[in-house]
């Protein structure tokens, strides 16, 4: 088991490296040309961005490349491993957050994506604050 929740824990670090990059370095204007580029299934999904100020993009940015960290590093380095179940709940969260701005904008297509990646924060978070947790 705590194989998989290294597994899991590091393709959901990579989803927000990547998507936090994209948000924190791509300027708003440059990001919406750039989900025109990638085809319809990447508008539908990137279209929240639209509403949100280019302030409000790069905080979730943010908040994504530091959910990455905290996910890996603190286990790997064996530094306050603690930190890892709690970034797995701050992605928890997050998600969460992402689901209900969804619900709000009527996209019920694309939160499907949303929920699967809920689903893998609350499996990280309640593994490792459970009985495969770095401190047992």
């Amino acid at each position: 088991m705590n194989l998989a929740l290294w597994i899991v824990a590091g393709l959901l670090a990579v989803v927000f490296l990547l998507s936090g990059s994209a948000k924190l370095f791509v300027p708003k204007e440059d990001l919406d040309g750039l989900l025109e580029r990638l085809g319809p299934a990447a508008q539908a999904t990137g279209e929240w961005t639209r509403d949100f100020s280019p302030g409000a993009l790069k905080t979730i940015g943010v908040l994504e490349l530091l959910g990455a960290v905290g996910l890996i590093l603190p286990a790997a380095l064996d530094i306050a491993p603690v930190l890892v179940p709690l970034a797995a709940s701050g992605a928890v969260l997050l998600f969460a957050g992402a689901v209900i701005m969804r619900l709000r904008r009527g996209e019920r297509a694309t939160i499907m994506l949303d929920l699967v990646y809920l689903a893998i924060a609350a499996f990280v978070a309640t593994g490792r604050f459970g009985p495969w947790s770095f401190t047992g």
